[in-house]
């Protein structure tokens, strides 16, 4: 029997995951259009390969080890908000557990992807060890909060930076 971090379904996820990590640590190296097509590109795959995600159980009884500093969040953050400056802030009416408000909030482009990138880029660090328990729970805990919560951040940034970038088409 295939082991579940070396599925097709898995394979993808995690170098989707990757890609994604890579865009957002390099965010300087890209100008604003550039970028904003790229994420626009990228998102929608992200999504779908962690929605194709099998679901299977932890291996360990402990919780993989936490990669991504505080410092490490903020040069995404601080780096996306640079680049999009005013465009980064847009009106959402979901408030965390995706409940539907009659108050229109400001959300952040910048916030919400240094959150995903937060859950992505553990992944990835935990591939980067080799060791199939560590991998395959990093795997499990990613997919289950891509269902509680980051799953909803990339589709609210998606459709912000469609905003934008459909502008820019005009």
């Amino acid at each position: 029997m295939q082991s579940y971090i070396y599925k097709d379904s898995t394979i993808a996820f995690v170098t989707a995951a990757a890609q994604t990590c890579l865009l957002l640590e390099k965010v300087q190296e890209y100008d604003r259009e550039e970028w904003r097509e790229q994420m626009a590109r990228l998102l929608p795959v992200l999504y779908l390969r962690a929605r194709l995600l099998e679901e299977t159980e932890t291996m360990m009884d402990e919780e993989p080890q936490r990669f991504v500093t505080e410092e490490d969040y903020n040069f995404v953050l601080v780096g996306i908000r640079e680049l999009l400056g005013q465009d980064d802030a847009y009106l959402d009416v979901f408030v965390d557990g995706g409940i539907y408000t009659d108050e229109v909030q400001t959300a952040y482009i910048s916030e919400g992807l240094a959150d995903v990138y937060q859950e992505l880029k553990d992944l990835a660090a935990a591939f980067q060890t080799g060791e199939e328990p560590i991998m395959n729970d990093a795997v499990v805990i990613c997919r289950q909060a891509f269902l509680d919560h980051w799953g909803r951040k990339v589709l609210s940034v998606l459709r912000a930076i469609h905003e934008i970038s459909d502008a820019s088409y005009q």
